[in-house]
């Protein structure tokens, strides 16, 4: 039978999944910080199993000469070098889907916190204080507009729900047509990236960090958006440039933000976002919840069975 490593956490059950079909399996979630004993490990597996951590990639990549499978608990690949590892023959399977519900209902719990700008008052008011007065001009999310960048499985689970709540959804993806079924499925308007960026109340980002998306939402894109209005980057650090949506915060341009990726992961003590206001920084677990990652864990623990199966034949 097959061996498999698996470099971060998973659902032990899909793990357990494989022992029992006779795969002899390696699981530890600290691999991807153990450099030298991960590549050892990789050159004598069959298929490896990451996260966003582990970079496919440079000397790991090198060291996969057995490996035949490697699967991505997550969707995004910006980790793995999908061209080199297909060249090889090694297919690349990430787990489409599976934790689409877990990213857009942290896109909607976000962008009604920070609209309401109410929730940060627990210790004031425990300790006696009563700020009702400055707390009484939030906003509600229904007859908001909600912006989508990128209009993927995520982005149009995430227009669904925010529909609704009441909200007007209007979505730009280079990749569709203004007429493709998604739009009207999810009841959003397809619309141009500038309307998008302009006209949005919630602005939320959903696409792969390539080289047309670095740097998309910079200075000069985050003035064009409206006063006070609110960001959600749930999709890749690099998309946005962190120090102008800093400014733009404590200036008071924008209404708050929420990010959960960033340029360096971990992010490092950051002078930048001290003092923001309606700031929530989150660390990369928009799509992991306890339900999602029983989706994402034994949907690719199928999927690696299969394709190794596929392969023995």
């Amino acid at each position: 039978m097959a061996r498999i490593v698996v470099t971060e956490f998973m659902d032990e059950r899909a793990v357990a999944q494989w022992r029992a079909a006779g795969h002899d399996v390696l699981y530890d979630p600290k691999l991807v910080d153990d450099t030298p004993r991960l590549l050892a490990e990789a050159a004598a597996c069959d298929a490896i199993v990451v996260r966003n951590r582990t970079q496919v990639r440079g000397a790991l990549l090198a060291a996969l000469g057995r490996c035949r499978v490697v699967g991505r608990l997550g969707v995004g690949l910006d980790n793995i070098d999908v061209p080199a590892c297909e060249a090889r023959g090694m297919q690349v399977i990430p787990a489409t889907g599976a934790n689409a519900l877990s990213v857009a209902e942290y896109v909607i719990g976000t962008a009604m916190l920070l609209l309401r700008g109410a929730y940060r008052s627990s210790d004031a008011v425990a300790s006696g204080q009563w700020p009702r007065n400055a707390l009484s001009n939030g906003r509600e999310i229904g007859g908001k507009t909600l912006g989508l960048i990128g209009f993927g499985s995520i982005g149009q689970l995430t227009a669904k729900l925010a529909r609704g709540l009441g909200m007007d959804v209007m979505a730009f993806d280079a990749m569709l047509d203004g007429d493709h079924p998604a739009f009207a499925d999810a009841g959003a308007r397809s619309v141009g990236l500038d309307e998008a960026i302009a006209g949005s109340d919630v602005l939320s980002l959903h696409v792969p960090l390539v080289d047309s998306t670095r740097g998309l939402l910079g200075a000069a894109r985050i003035a064009q958006m409206k006063r006070g209005a609110v960001l959600v980057n749930t999709a890749r650090g690099g998309i946005v440039d962190e120090l102008a949506l800093a400014s733009a915060l404590k200036s008071g341009h924008l209404g708050g933000a929420a990010l959960d990726v960033f340029d360096i992961e971990p992010l490092a003590a950051s002078a930048h976002f001290a003092d923001c206001p309606n700031l929530v920084l989150t660390p990369h677990v928009a799509g992991v919840t306890s339900e999602a990652n029983e989706r994402v864990s034994f949907l690719i623990a199928d999927k690696v069975a299969s394709a190794l199966s596929g392969a023995a034949r």
